[in-house]
């Protein structure tokens, strides 16, 4: 078996490192360019980049699929006869996806059941008990082919973070493709179609996203800080001195309790711990971060800015 990689990144990464430990070395990746990162926009490799090359695999890194004569060569001479995707961050075009090699993608979530971008996230703000990852066929709509395999797995943590469920959503798909690859291979997996019409779709995180509206419930918002971290998190604005402060909010519970303050408002509880109003209940914060800035604990924080206190968020 020929085949190429495409995925981009730490979930992507996840996924290749367990296919090659199981012997299943690719031909080829396919990942995203480097990308800037951090106040110095540091240029960086996507997670799969560094493992191909720790692995002496041959690296892609196109910056547009459609039209990309020389890529499309590229391919070709691969002479690859499968493709296994997984979070690559792109549509494969219709010229890509050749009737001479299978496509499939490893998806993290239950089919039709949260198609595009941000499926792990949208299972955190929704509070969902139950996700899983499901292995498919490729065309050329957005997660839109037929299932070949399905793998749930309970949400049991009700804290869990994006990087926690992405892992383990990760680690869960790469061992089903593992399985099911030999059948697939053989020809002895039949593709069922997906019930279209139960489809239900996430969006492309963007960082306004990420801004706490304190109107919401303490519930919601906590949900937020979750499914957000480490991007684009969830963050509100302090205002004071004529300064607009961003504050990142990294770690929080949630607290039932009713005070009588003003929405938004930071006040110190009973036991002197950090929290601030919701428009039900009470975000109490654990860590955060004043944009670009140390990470804090929320005592950390008030040792130096007991100012916050009685000011509202924003």
């Amino acid at each position: 078996m020929r085949y190429i990689f495409f995925g981009t990144p730490e979930f992507a990464a996840i996924v290749l490192d367990k296919l090659i430990d199981a012997g299943y070395i690719p031909s080829a990746v396919v990942c995203n360019p480097d990308e800037p990162i951090g106040r110095k926009q540091v240029l960086a490799s996507p997670p799969v980049k560094e493992l191909a090359e720790k692995n002496n695999i041959p690296v892609f890194q196109p910056k547009k699929l459609r039209g990309n004569a020389e890529f499309l060569e590229q391919l070709k001479n691969l002479k690859p006869n499968l493709a296994i995707i997984a979070a690559y961050g792109k549509i494969l075009p219709k010229e890509i996806l050749s009737p001479y090699i299978g496509f499939i993608n490893v998806h993290p979530s239950l089919l039709p059941k949260y198609r595009g971008a941000s499926p792990i996230q949208t299972a955190i703000l929704n509070g969902d008990k139950e996700t899983g990852v499901t292995i498919m066929g490729v065309d050329e709509e957005m997660d839109h082919g037929p299932i070949l395999a399905i793998s749930k797995s309970q949400i049991t943590n009700s804290k869990v973070t994006y990087p926690e469920l992405s892992k383990k959503l990760a680690e869960l798909g790469a061992k089903l493709l593992i399985k099911i690859l030999p059948d697939y291979i053989s020809g002895k997996i039949k593709p069922v179609p997906q019930e279209h019409k139960k489809a239900t779709y996430t969006e492309i995180i963007k960082k306004e996203d990420g801004k706490i509206d304190w109107t919401k419930g303490a519930v919601e918002i906590e949900r937020m800080v979750r499914a957000y971290y480490p991007w684009p998190t969830a963050w509100t604005i302090w205002r004071i001195k004529n300064l607009e402060l961003r504050i990142k909010v990294l770690e929080a519970e949630v607290l039932e309790n009713n005070e009588n303050y003003k929405t938004g408002e930071v006040f110190l509880t009973s036991k002197n711990e950090l929290a601030v109003k919701c428009g039900n209940g009470n975000l109490l914060i654990k860590k955060l971060q004043l944009e670009g800035g140390k990470i804090l604990t929320a005592k950390e924080f008030l040792n130096g800015h007991r100012d916050c206190i009685r000011s509202v968020l924003e």
